[in-house]
């Protein structure tokens, strides 16, 4: 990501934090709380009887508890190139994922630790450019899930990391540290 890119992601994410409506809706007994965040990290590829580097990951998400355990949440993560090599020739790769995820949370007592499972589809993107000019492409769509430990700084900020898995053509899995702001 250039400066400015990541200068858009600082001011929007400050611009979210300093107007922080309290935008929770009750209806009879649940309250229903919408959220929006960002996360970066890692994804680990597994290609056939290739060499691969684990390109850096940065995305996106969004999601609405249903009530204090469940909810719903999408993604998308994306990838910078990574270096790959097969048969002696080099090239890059890179990755993303698009997924729309069941969510479960559960806080333990007396702290502001709370674990979190999700279970979803996603479809996962793979392209990779060799040196010698062939490409490939492989976008297939399937189960998806995680499992993560997050943090509730204040009522409206949380901190997440996480460990995701995509069913593909290509193995991906997906390590990340996030931070979402709910209204």
């Amino acid at each position: 990501m250039n400066i400015l890119q990541k200068s858009l992601i600082v001011l929007a994410t400050a611009s979210l934090v300093s107007v922080s409506a309290q935008a929770a809706m009750t209806y009879g007994s649940y309250t229903t709380q919408p959220y929006v965040g960002i996360k970066a990290g890692q994804f680990s590829l597994d290609v056939d009887d290739a060499n691969v580097d684990d390109p850096t990951a940065y995305g996106v998400y969004a999601g609405l508890y249903f009530d204090n355990n469940f909810g719903m949440e999408v993604e998308y993560v994306g990838s910078d190139d990574a270096d790959i090599s097969a048969d002696g020739i080099k090239g890059d790769i890179d990755a993303k994922t698009y997924g729309v995820y069941g969510t479960y949370r559960y806080a333990f007592a007396n702290t502001a630790l709370y674990a979190k499972g999700k279970l979803g589809l996603a479809k996962t993107e793979v392209d990779i450019n060799l040196t010698d000019g062939r490409s490939l492409s492989t976008s297939e769509k399937g189960i998806a899930g995680g499992i993560g430990l997050g943090y509730a700084v204040n009522p409206s900020f949380n901190v997440e990391a996480e460990y995701g898995i995509m069913d593909s053509d290509v193995d991906a899995k997906l390590l990340t540290l996030g931070a979402h702001l709910k209204f």
